[in-house]
């Protein structure tokens, strides 16, 4: 099983499929690199190198009781491209993820990253409707449910997240996506959740030298579309796509337009 440690003394798993041009794909929140394997074998199939790590407290990666934030989670990934020697990179992250690739580029630059792709990316600042910024504090009952009944509170959003009735997403990809996220730690979910919501990325897109493409949903509950477009507004020339009636499981239900935009953004404006 592919794992390298940390500098920090964590293993982490990843997956190395492929030759040629690499890809890395960083994952969303809860789940682990599975999510990308149907995108990771297409962009093989056109002669392309896929990975994807498992983050910490995720998947097959070790489960500590720190590193969660999001510089030890851009360190992560800084060290696995330097393991791997990957360069030319195109770098592809799905909500919380797309923070993780934000500060990579931030804190380690883009001598190595070509390109990025954001789907469904996170707010850069997480904001109420008077335009204030959000304190933790405020999303201390979502904490609670995922502390006390994380089963049901993932059954409870999954509709939400798919929009089964509309895009077709069958209940075994449900079931399978739910497993997934209950193999996460709790620990590790909860941390995550908070790094998620309360960071702040404004700086870090400020500083992008790299095209940038986003891909949003406008049916996305998890990061409304109003996230992607603040993200673009702080990335000079960075492109955006809206898809009409697309949720936050973007990845999965517009798989096929998601992949030939993307492949597009590669072979276009983004290479």
């Amino acid at each position: 099983m592919p794992t390298f440690q940390s500098s920090d003394g964590v293993s982490l798993f990843y997956q190395d499929w492929g030759h040629g041009t690499p890809m890395l794909f960083v994952h969303s929140w809860g789940l682990d690199g599975q999510m990308w394997a149907p995108h990771m074998l297409h962009f093989n199939a056109l002669g392309m190198r896929t990975v994807a790590m498992d983050r910490r407290g995720h998947g097959r990666s070790d489960q500590p009781g720190s590193g969660y934030d999001y510089d030890r989670l851009a360190d992560d990934l800084a060290e696995l491209i330097e393991r791997l020697d990957l360069r030319d990179i195109t770098l592809v992250g799905h909500s919380m993820g797309t923070g993780e690739c934000a500060r990579l580029l931030a804190r380690h630059g883009s001598e190595r990253i070509a390109r990025v792709i954001y789907v469904a990316p996170v707010a850069p600042r997480l904001l109420d409707a008077n335009g204030d910024e959000v304190e933790l504090a405020m999303l201390t009952p979502v904490l609670q449910q995922i502390r006390e009944n994380f089963p049901h509170w993932l059954q409870q959003g999954a509709d939400g997240f798919f929009l089964p009735a509309e895009t077709d997403t069958s209940a075994d990809t449900i079931r399978h996506t739910i497993d997934i996220m209950l193999a996460t730690s709790l620990h590790a979910a909860m941390a995550c959740f908070s790094t998620r919501v309360g960071g702040d990325l404004r700086n870090d897109l400020r500083q992008f030298d790299v095209p940038l493409l986003v891909l949003h949903g406008n049916r996305d509950l998890s990061e409304p579309i109003e996230h992607g477009r603040a993200t673009v507004a702080l990335v000079p020339g960075a492109r955006m796509v809206e898809y009409d009636g697309a949720p936050h499981g973007i990845y999965h239900t517009h798989r096929t337009r998601l992949l030939a935009d993307m492949q597009d953004f590669i072979d276009g404006a983004g290479g």
